[in-house]
């Protein structure tokens, strides 16, 4: 009787589950039972399992074999077990020292021939194992820097199970023929790009002057008022709707966002390379995503598309896609009541959990929304002569699609006007740069982060109401007309701590230590639409 153990992870969403993989070899018929709630994808490495260890030139076992997945009450799916399940089996062999994969964990799918091929989610798993004390993995060579990302842990890039073999017994490594002929894709990370998972992440670069290939606010004719709104929310993380007619200019606006966000820092980073790779839109050679990830799903999207979804555990939707980054929901009227309905709660909690029948998952789902809308069916309700022949009624219902509870929690609502023909034929001036507002951006960061040091918060959106009555307060009298407004129905309680919020934010784009007066009138106008007689000049010193 032989018996040996390797170790791999199950992930639940984001989330994983160090498995114990152990093999057991006694006499009897030969067979292979794989047990431990495996799903069909896991039972089919069965087949996948045994081809790969013949065709590496080892023997297989002619005993009755049992391979068991520990904890059985976690759900396992997918085909990342192969290697872990190849190596307990060889060691129950005694091919290979059981003592010497005991404490290793192997991520991989193995192909009929012993190639070892990548699948997703490579870098969660291995911060799973790095969180249960594991030092040591093996991954497919492809994925191999994505996994060393993860610190304090050594990683060995295998390119096939014949390698693994001889690494294990200290043997001549063979050498592997490339995986794939030169002027072909690889076929060997097909497994790591779901086609369609994307949800619209990403817009076209390289089509545009901005840095990194996005398009620069430069591009942008006039609309002075959506572009400091536009600062102010990438300054403070603030949710932002952008209301007006066609042509106007709203989604440009939106596609400049991203370039004017600071960059992730590293913790951010591995949070949403950890979601891009359990959802399979990271990009192969780019292992970690330095950058605010943009998403925007069209308006057909379903709720589960949104929020998350599909069958057995569920993925990652729109909503953890965009983490630390842009969620843009253009024709935002369009979107189904009750997909929209479903981003109130992430959007206050910064995460989401899916219950479905294989189980519940949390997922991260930080993200600014931007939400662009006309402002009727036609678009033309606003434009004086423009000819908009919507009833009255058809106006309300159409402006009644975005609901109450979710534009309370929208920190900014700007009203985008048609462009001035000065300001397109260049006559108003260029506008400013992504590059200088981004700089501003990036202080304005700087001063909240300062602030906010020791505190679980990083930007004013985040901060509790409770925090801004008590230790973080505006200058005396400076919030007069907000609870004016309070008191007249214009702001609800949720309301007047996101004025307060895009106040602090107002100051430190100026430089100031604290909101005054001017600032909070800044905020009430930037939510309420109403002129309170103070220039938007976010940015002035």
């Amino acid at each position: 009787m032989g018996f040996a153990r390797a170790c791999s992870v199950a992930l639940v969403g984001v989330e994983g589950v160090v498995v114990e993989v152990q093999a057991d070899l006694e006499a009897g018929v030969a067979a292979f039972t794989l047990v431990g709630l495996p799903d069909k994808s896991l039972v089919e490495s069965r087949d996948r399992v045994r081809a790969a260890v013949v065709n590496s030139g080892a023997e297989w076992p002619q005993k009755k074999l049992t391979v068991g997945l520990s904890p059985a009450s976690v759900p396992k799916g997918g085909s990342g077990f192969d290697l872990a399940v190849a190596c307990a089996v060889l060691g129950a062999a005694e091919r290979i020292d059981p003592a010497s994969i005991a404490d290793v964990v192997m991520i991989g799918e193995l192909g009929l021939d012993g190639r070892v091929r990548p699948v997703r989610g490579i870098l969660p798993a291995v911060l799973a194992a790095a969180e249960a004390g594991y030092r040591q993995v093996v991954v497919p060579e492809q994925t191999a820097s994505e996994a060393a990302l993860v610190p304090g842990v050594s990683v060995l890039g295998v390119r096939s199970l014949r390698q693994l073999i001889a690494v294990l017994c200290d043997e001549p490594v063979p050498e592997e023929t490339a995986p794939h002929d030169h002027g072909r894709p690889d076929t060997m990370l097909a497994g790591l790009m779901v086609p369609g998972a994307g949800m619209g992440t990403g817009i076209a670069r390289g089509s545009a002057h901005g840095e990194g290939g996005w398009p620069d606010l430069a591009d942008v004719a006039g609309q002075e008022r959506p572009r400091k709104a536009l600062e102010v929310a990438a300054a403070g993380g603030h949710h932002l709707l952008l209301s007006g007619p066609p042509g106007a200019g709203k989604t440009m606006l939106a596609e400049r966002l991203p370039a004017i966000l600071p960059p992730l820092t590293q913790p951010e980073s591995l949070e949403v390379t950890a979601v891009h790779s359990v959802a399979g839109i990271l990009p192969p050679g780019e292992p970690l995503v330095s950058r605010p990830p943009y998403c925007a799903p069209h308006h057909s999207a379903t709720m589960q598309s949104l929020v998350g979804g599909g069958n057995g555990l569920p993925r990652p939707g729109a909503v953890s896609l965009a983490h630390r980054g842009i969620l843009f929901l253009d024709e935002a009227p369009e979107f189904s009541v009750r997909a929209l309905d479903a981003l109130r709660q992430p959007l206050e909690s910064g995460h989401v959990v899916v219950a479905r029948s294989a189980g519940v998952v949390r997922l991260p789902a930080r993200f600014l929304m931007v939400l662009a809308a006309n402002p009727c069916p036609c678009g033309r309700h606003t434009l004086s002569g423009a000819g908009c022949e919507c009833p009255p009624s058809a106006v309300r219902r159409y402006q009644a699609r975005l609901s109450g509870p979710l534009l309370d929690r929208v920190d900014l609502r700007v009203v985008v006007d048609p462009v001035r023909r000065e300001d397109l034929m260049g006559q108003g001036g260029r506008g400013e740069s992504t590059a200088e507002v981004a700089a501003r951006v990036l202080r304005a960061r700087a001063r909240a982060a300062e602030r906010l040091a020791g505190t679980p918060w990083t930007t004013n959106s985040e901060v509790p109401g409770h925090e801004l009555r008590t230790r973080l307060v505006a200058a005396p009298g400076a919030l007069m007309v907000a609870e004016r407004d309070m008191e007249r129905g214009m702001l609800t309680a949720r309301g007047l701590d996101r004025v307060l919020r895009v106040a602090w934010t107002v100051a430190d784009l100026r430089g100031a230590d604290r909101p005054d007066g001017s600032d909070v009138a800044v905020a009430l106008e930037m939510r309420t639409g109403i002129p309170r007689g103070v220039a938007m000049e976010a940015g002035s010193s």
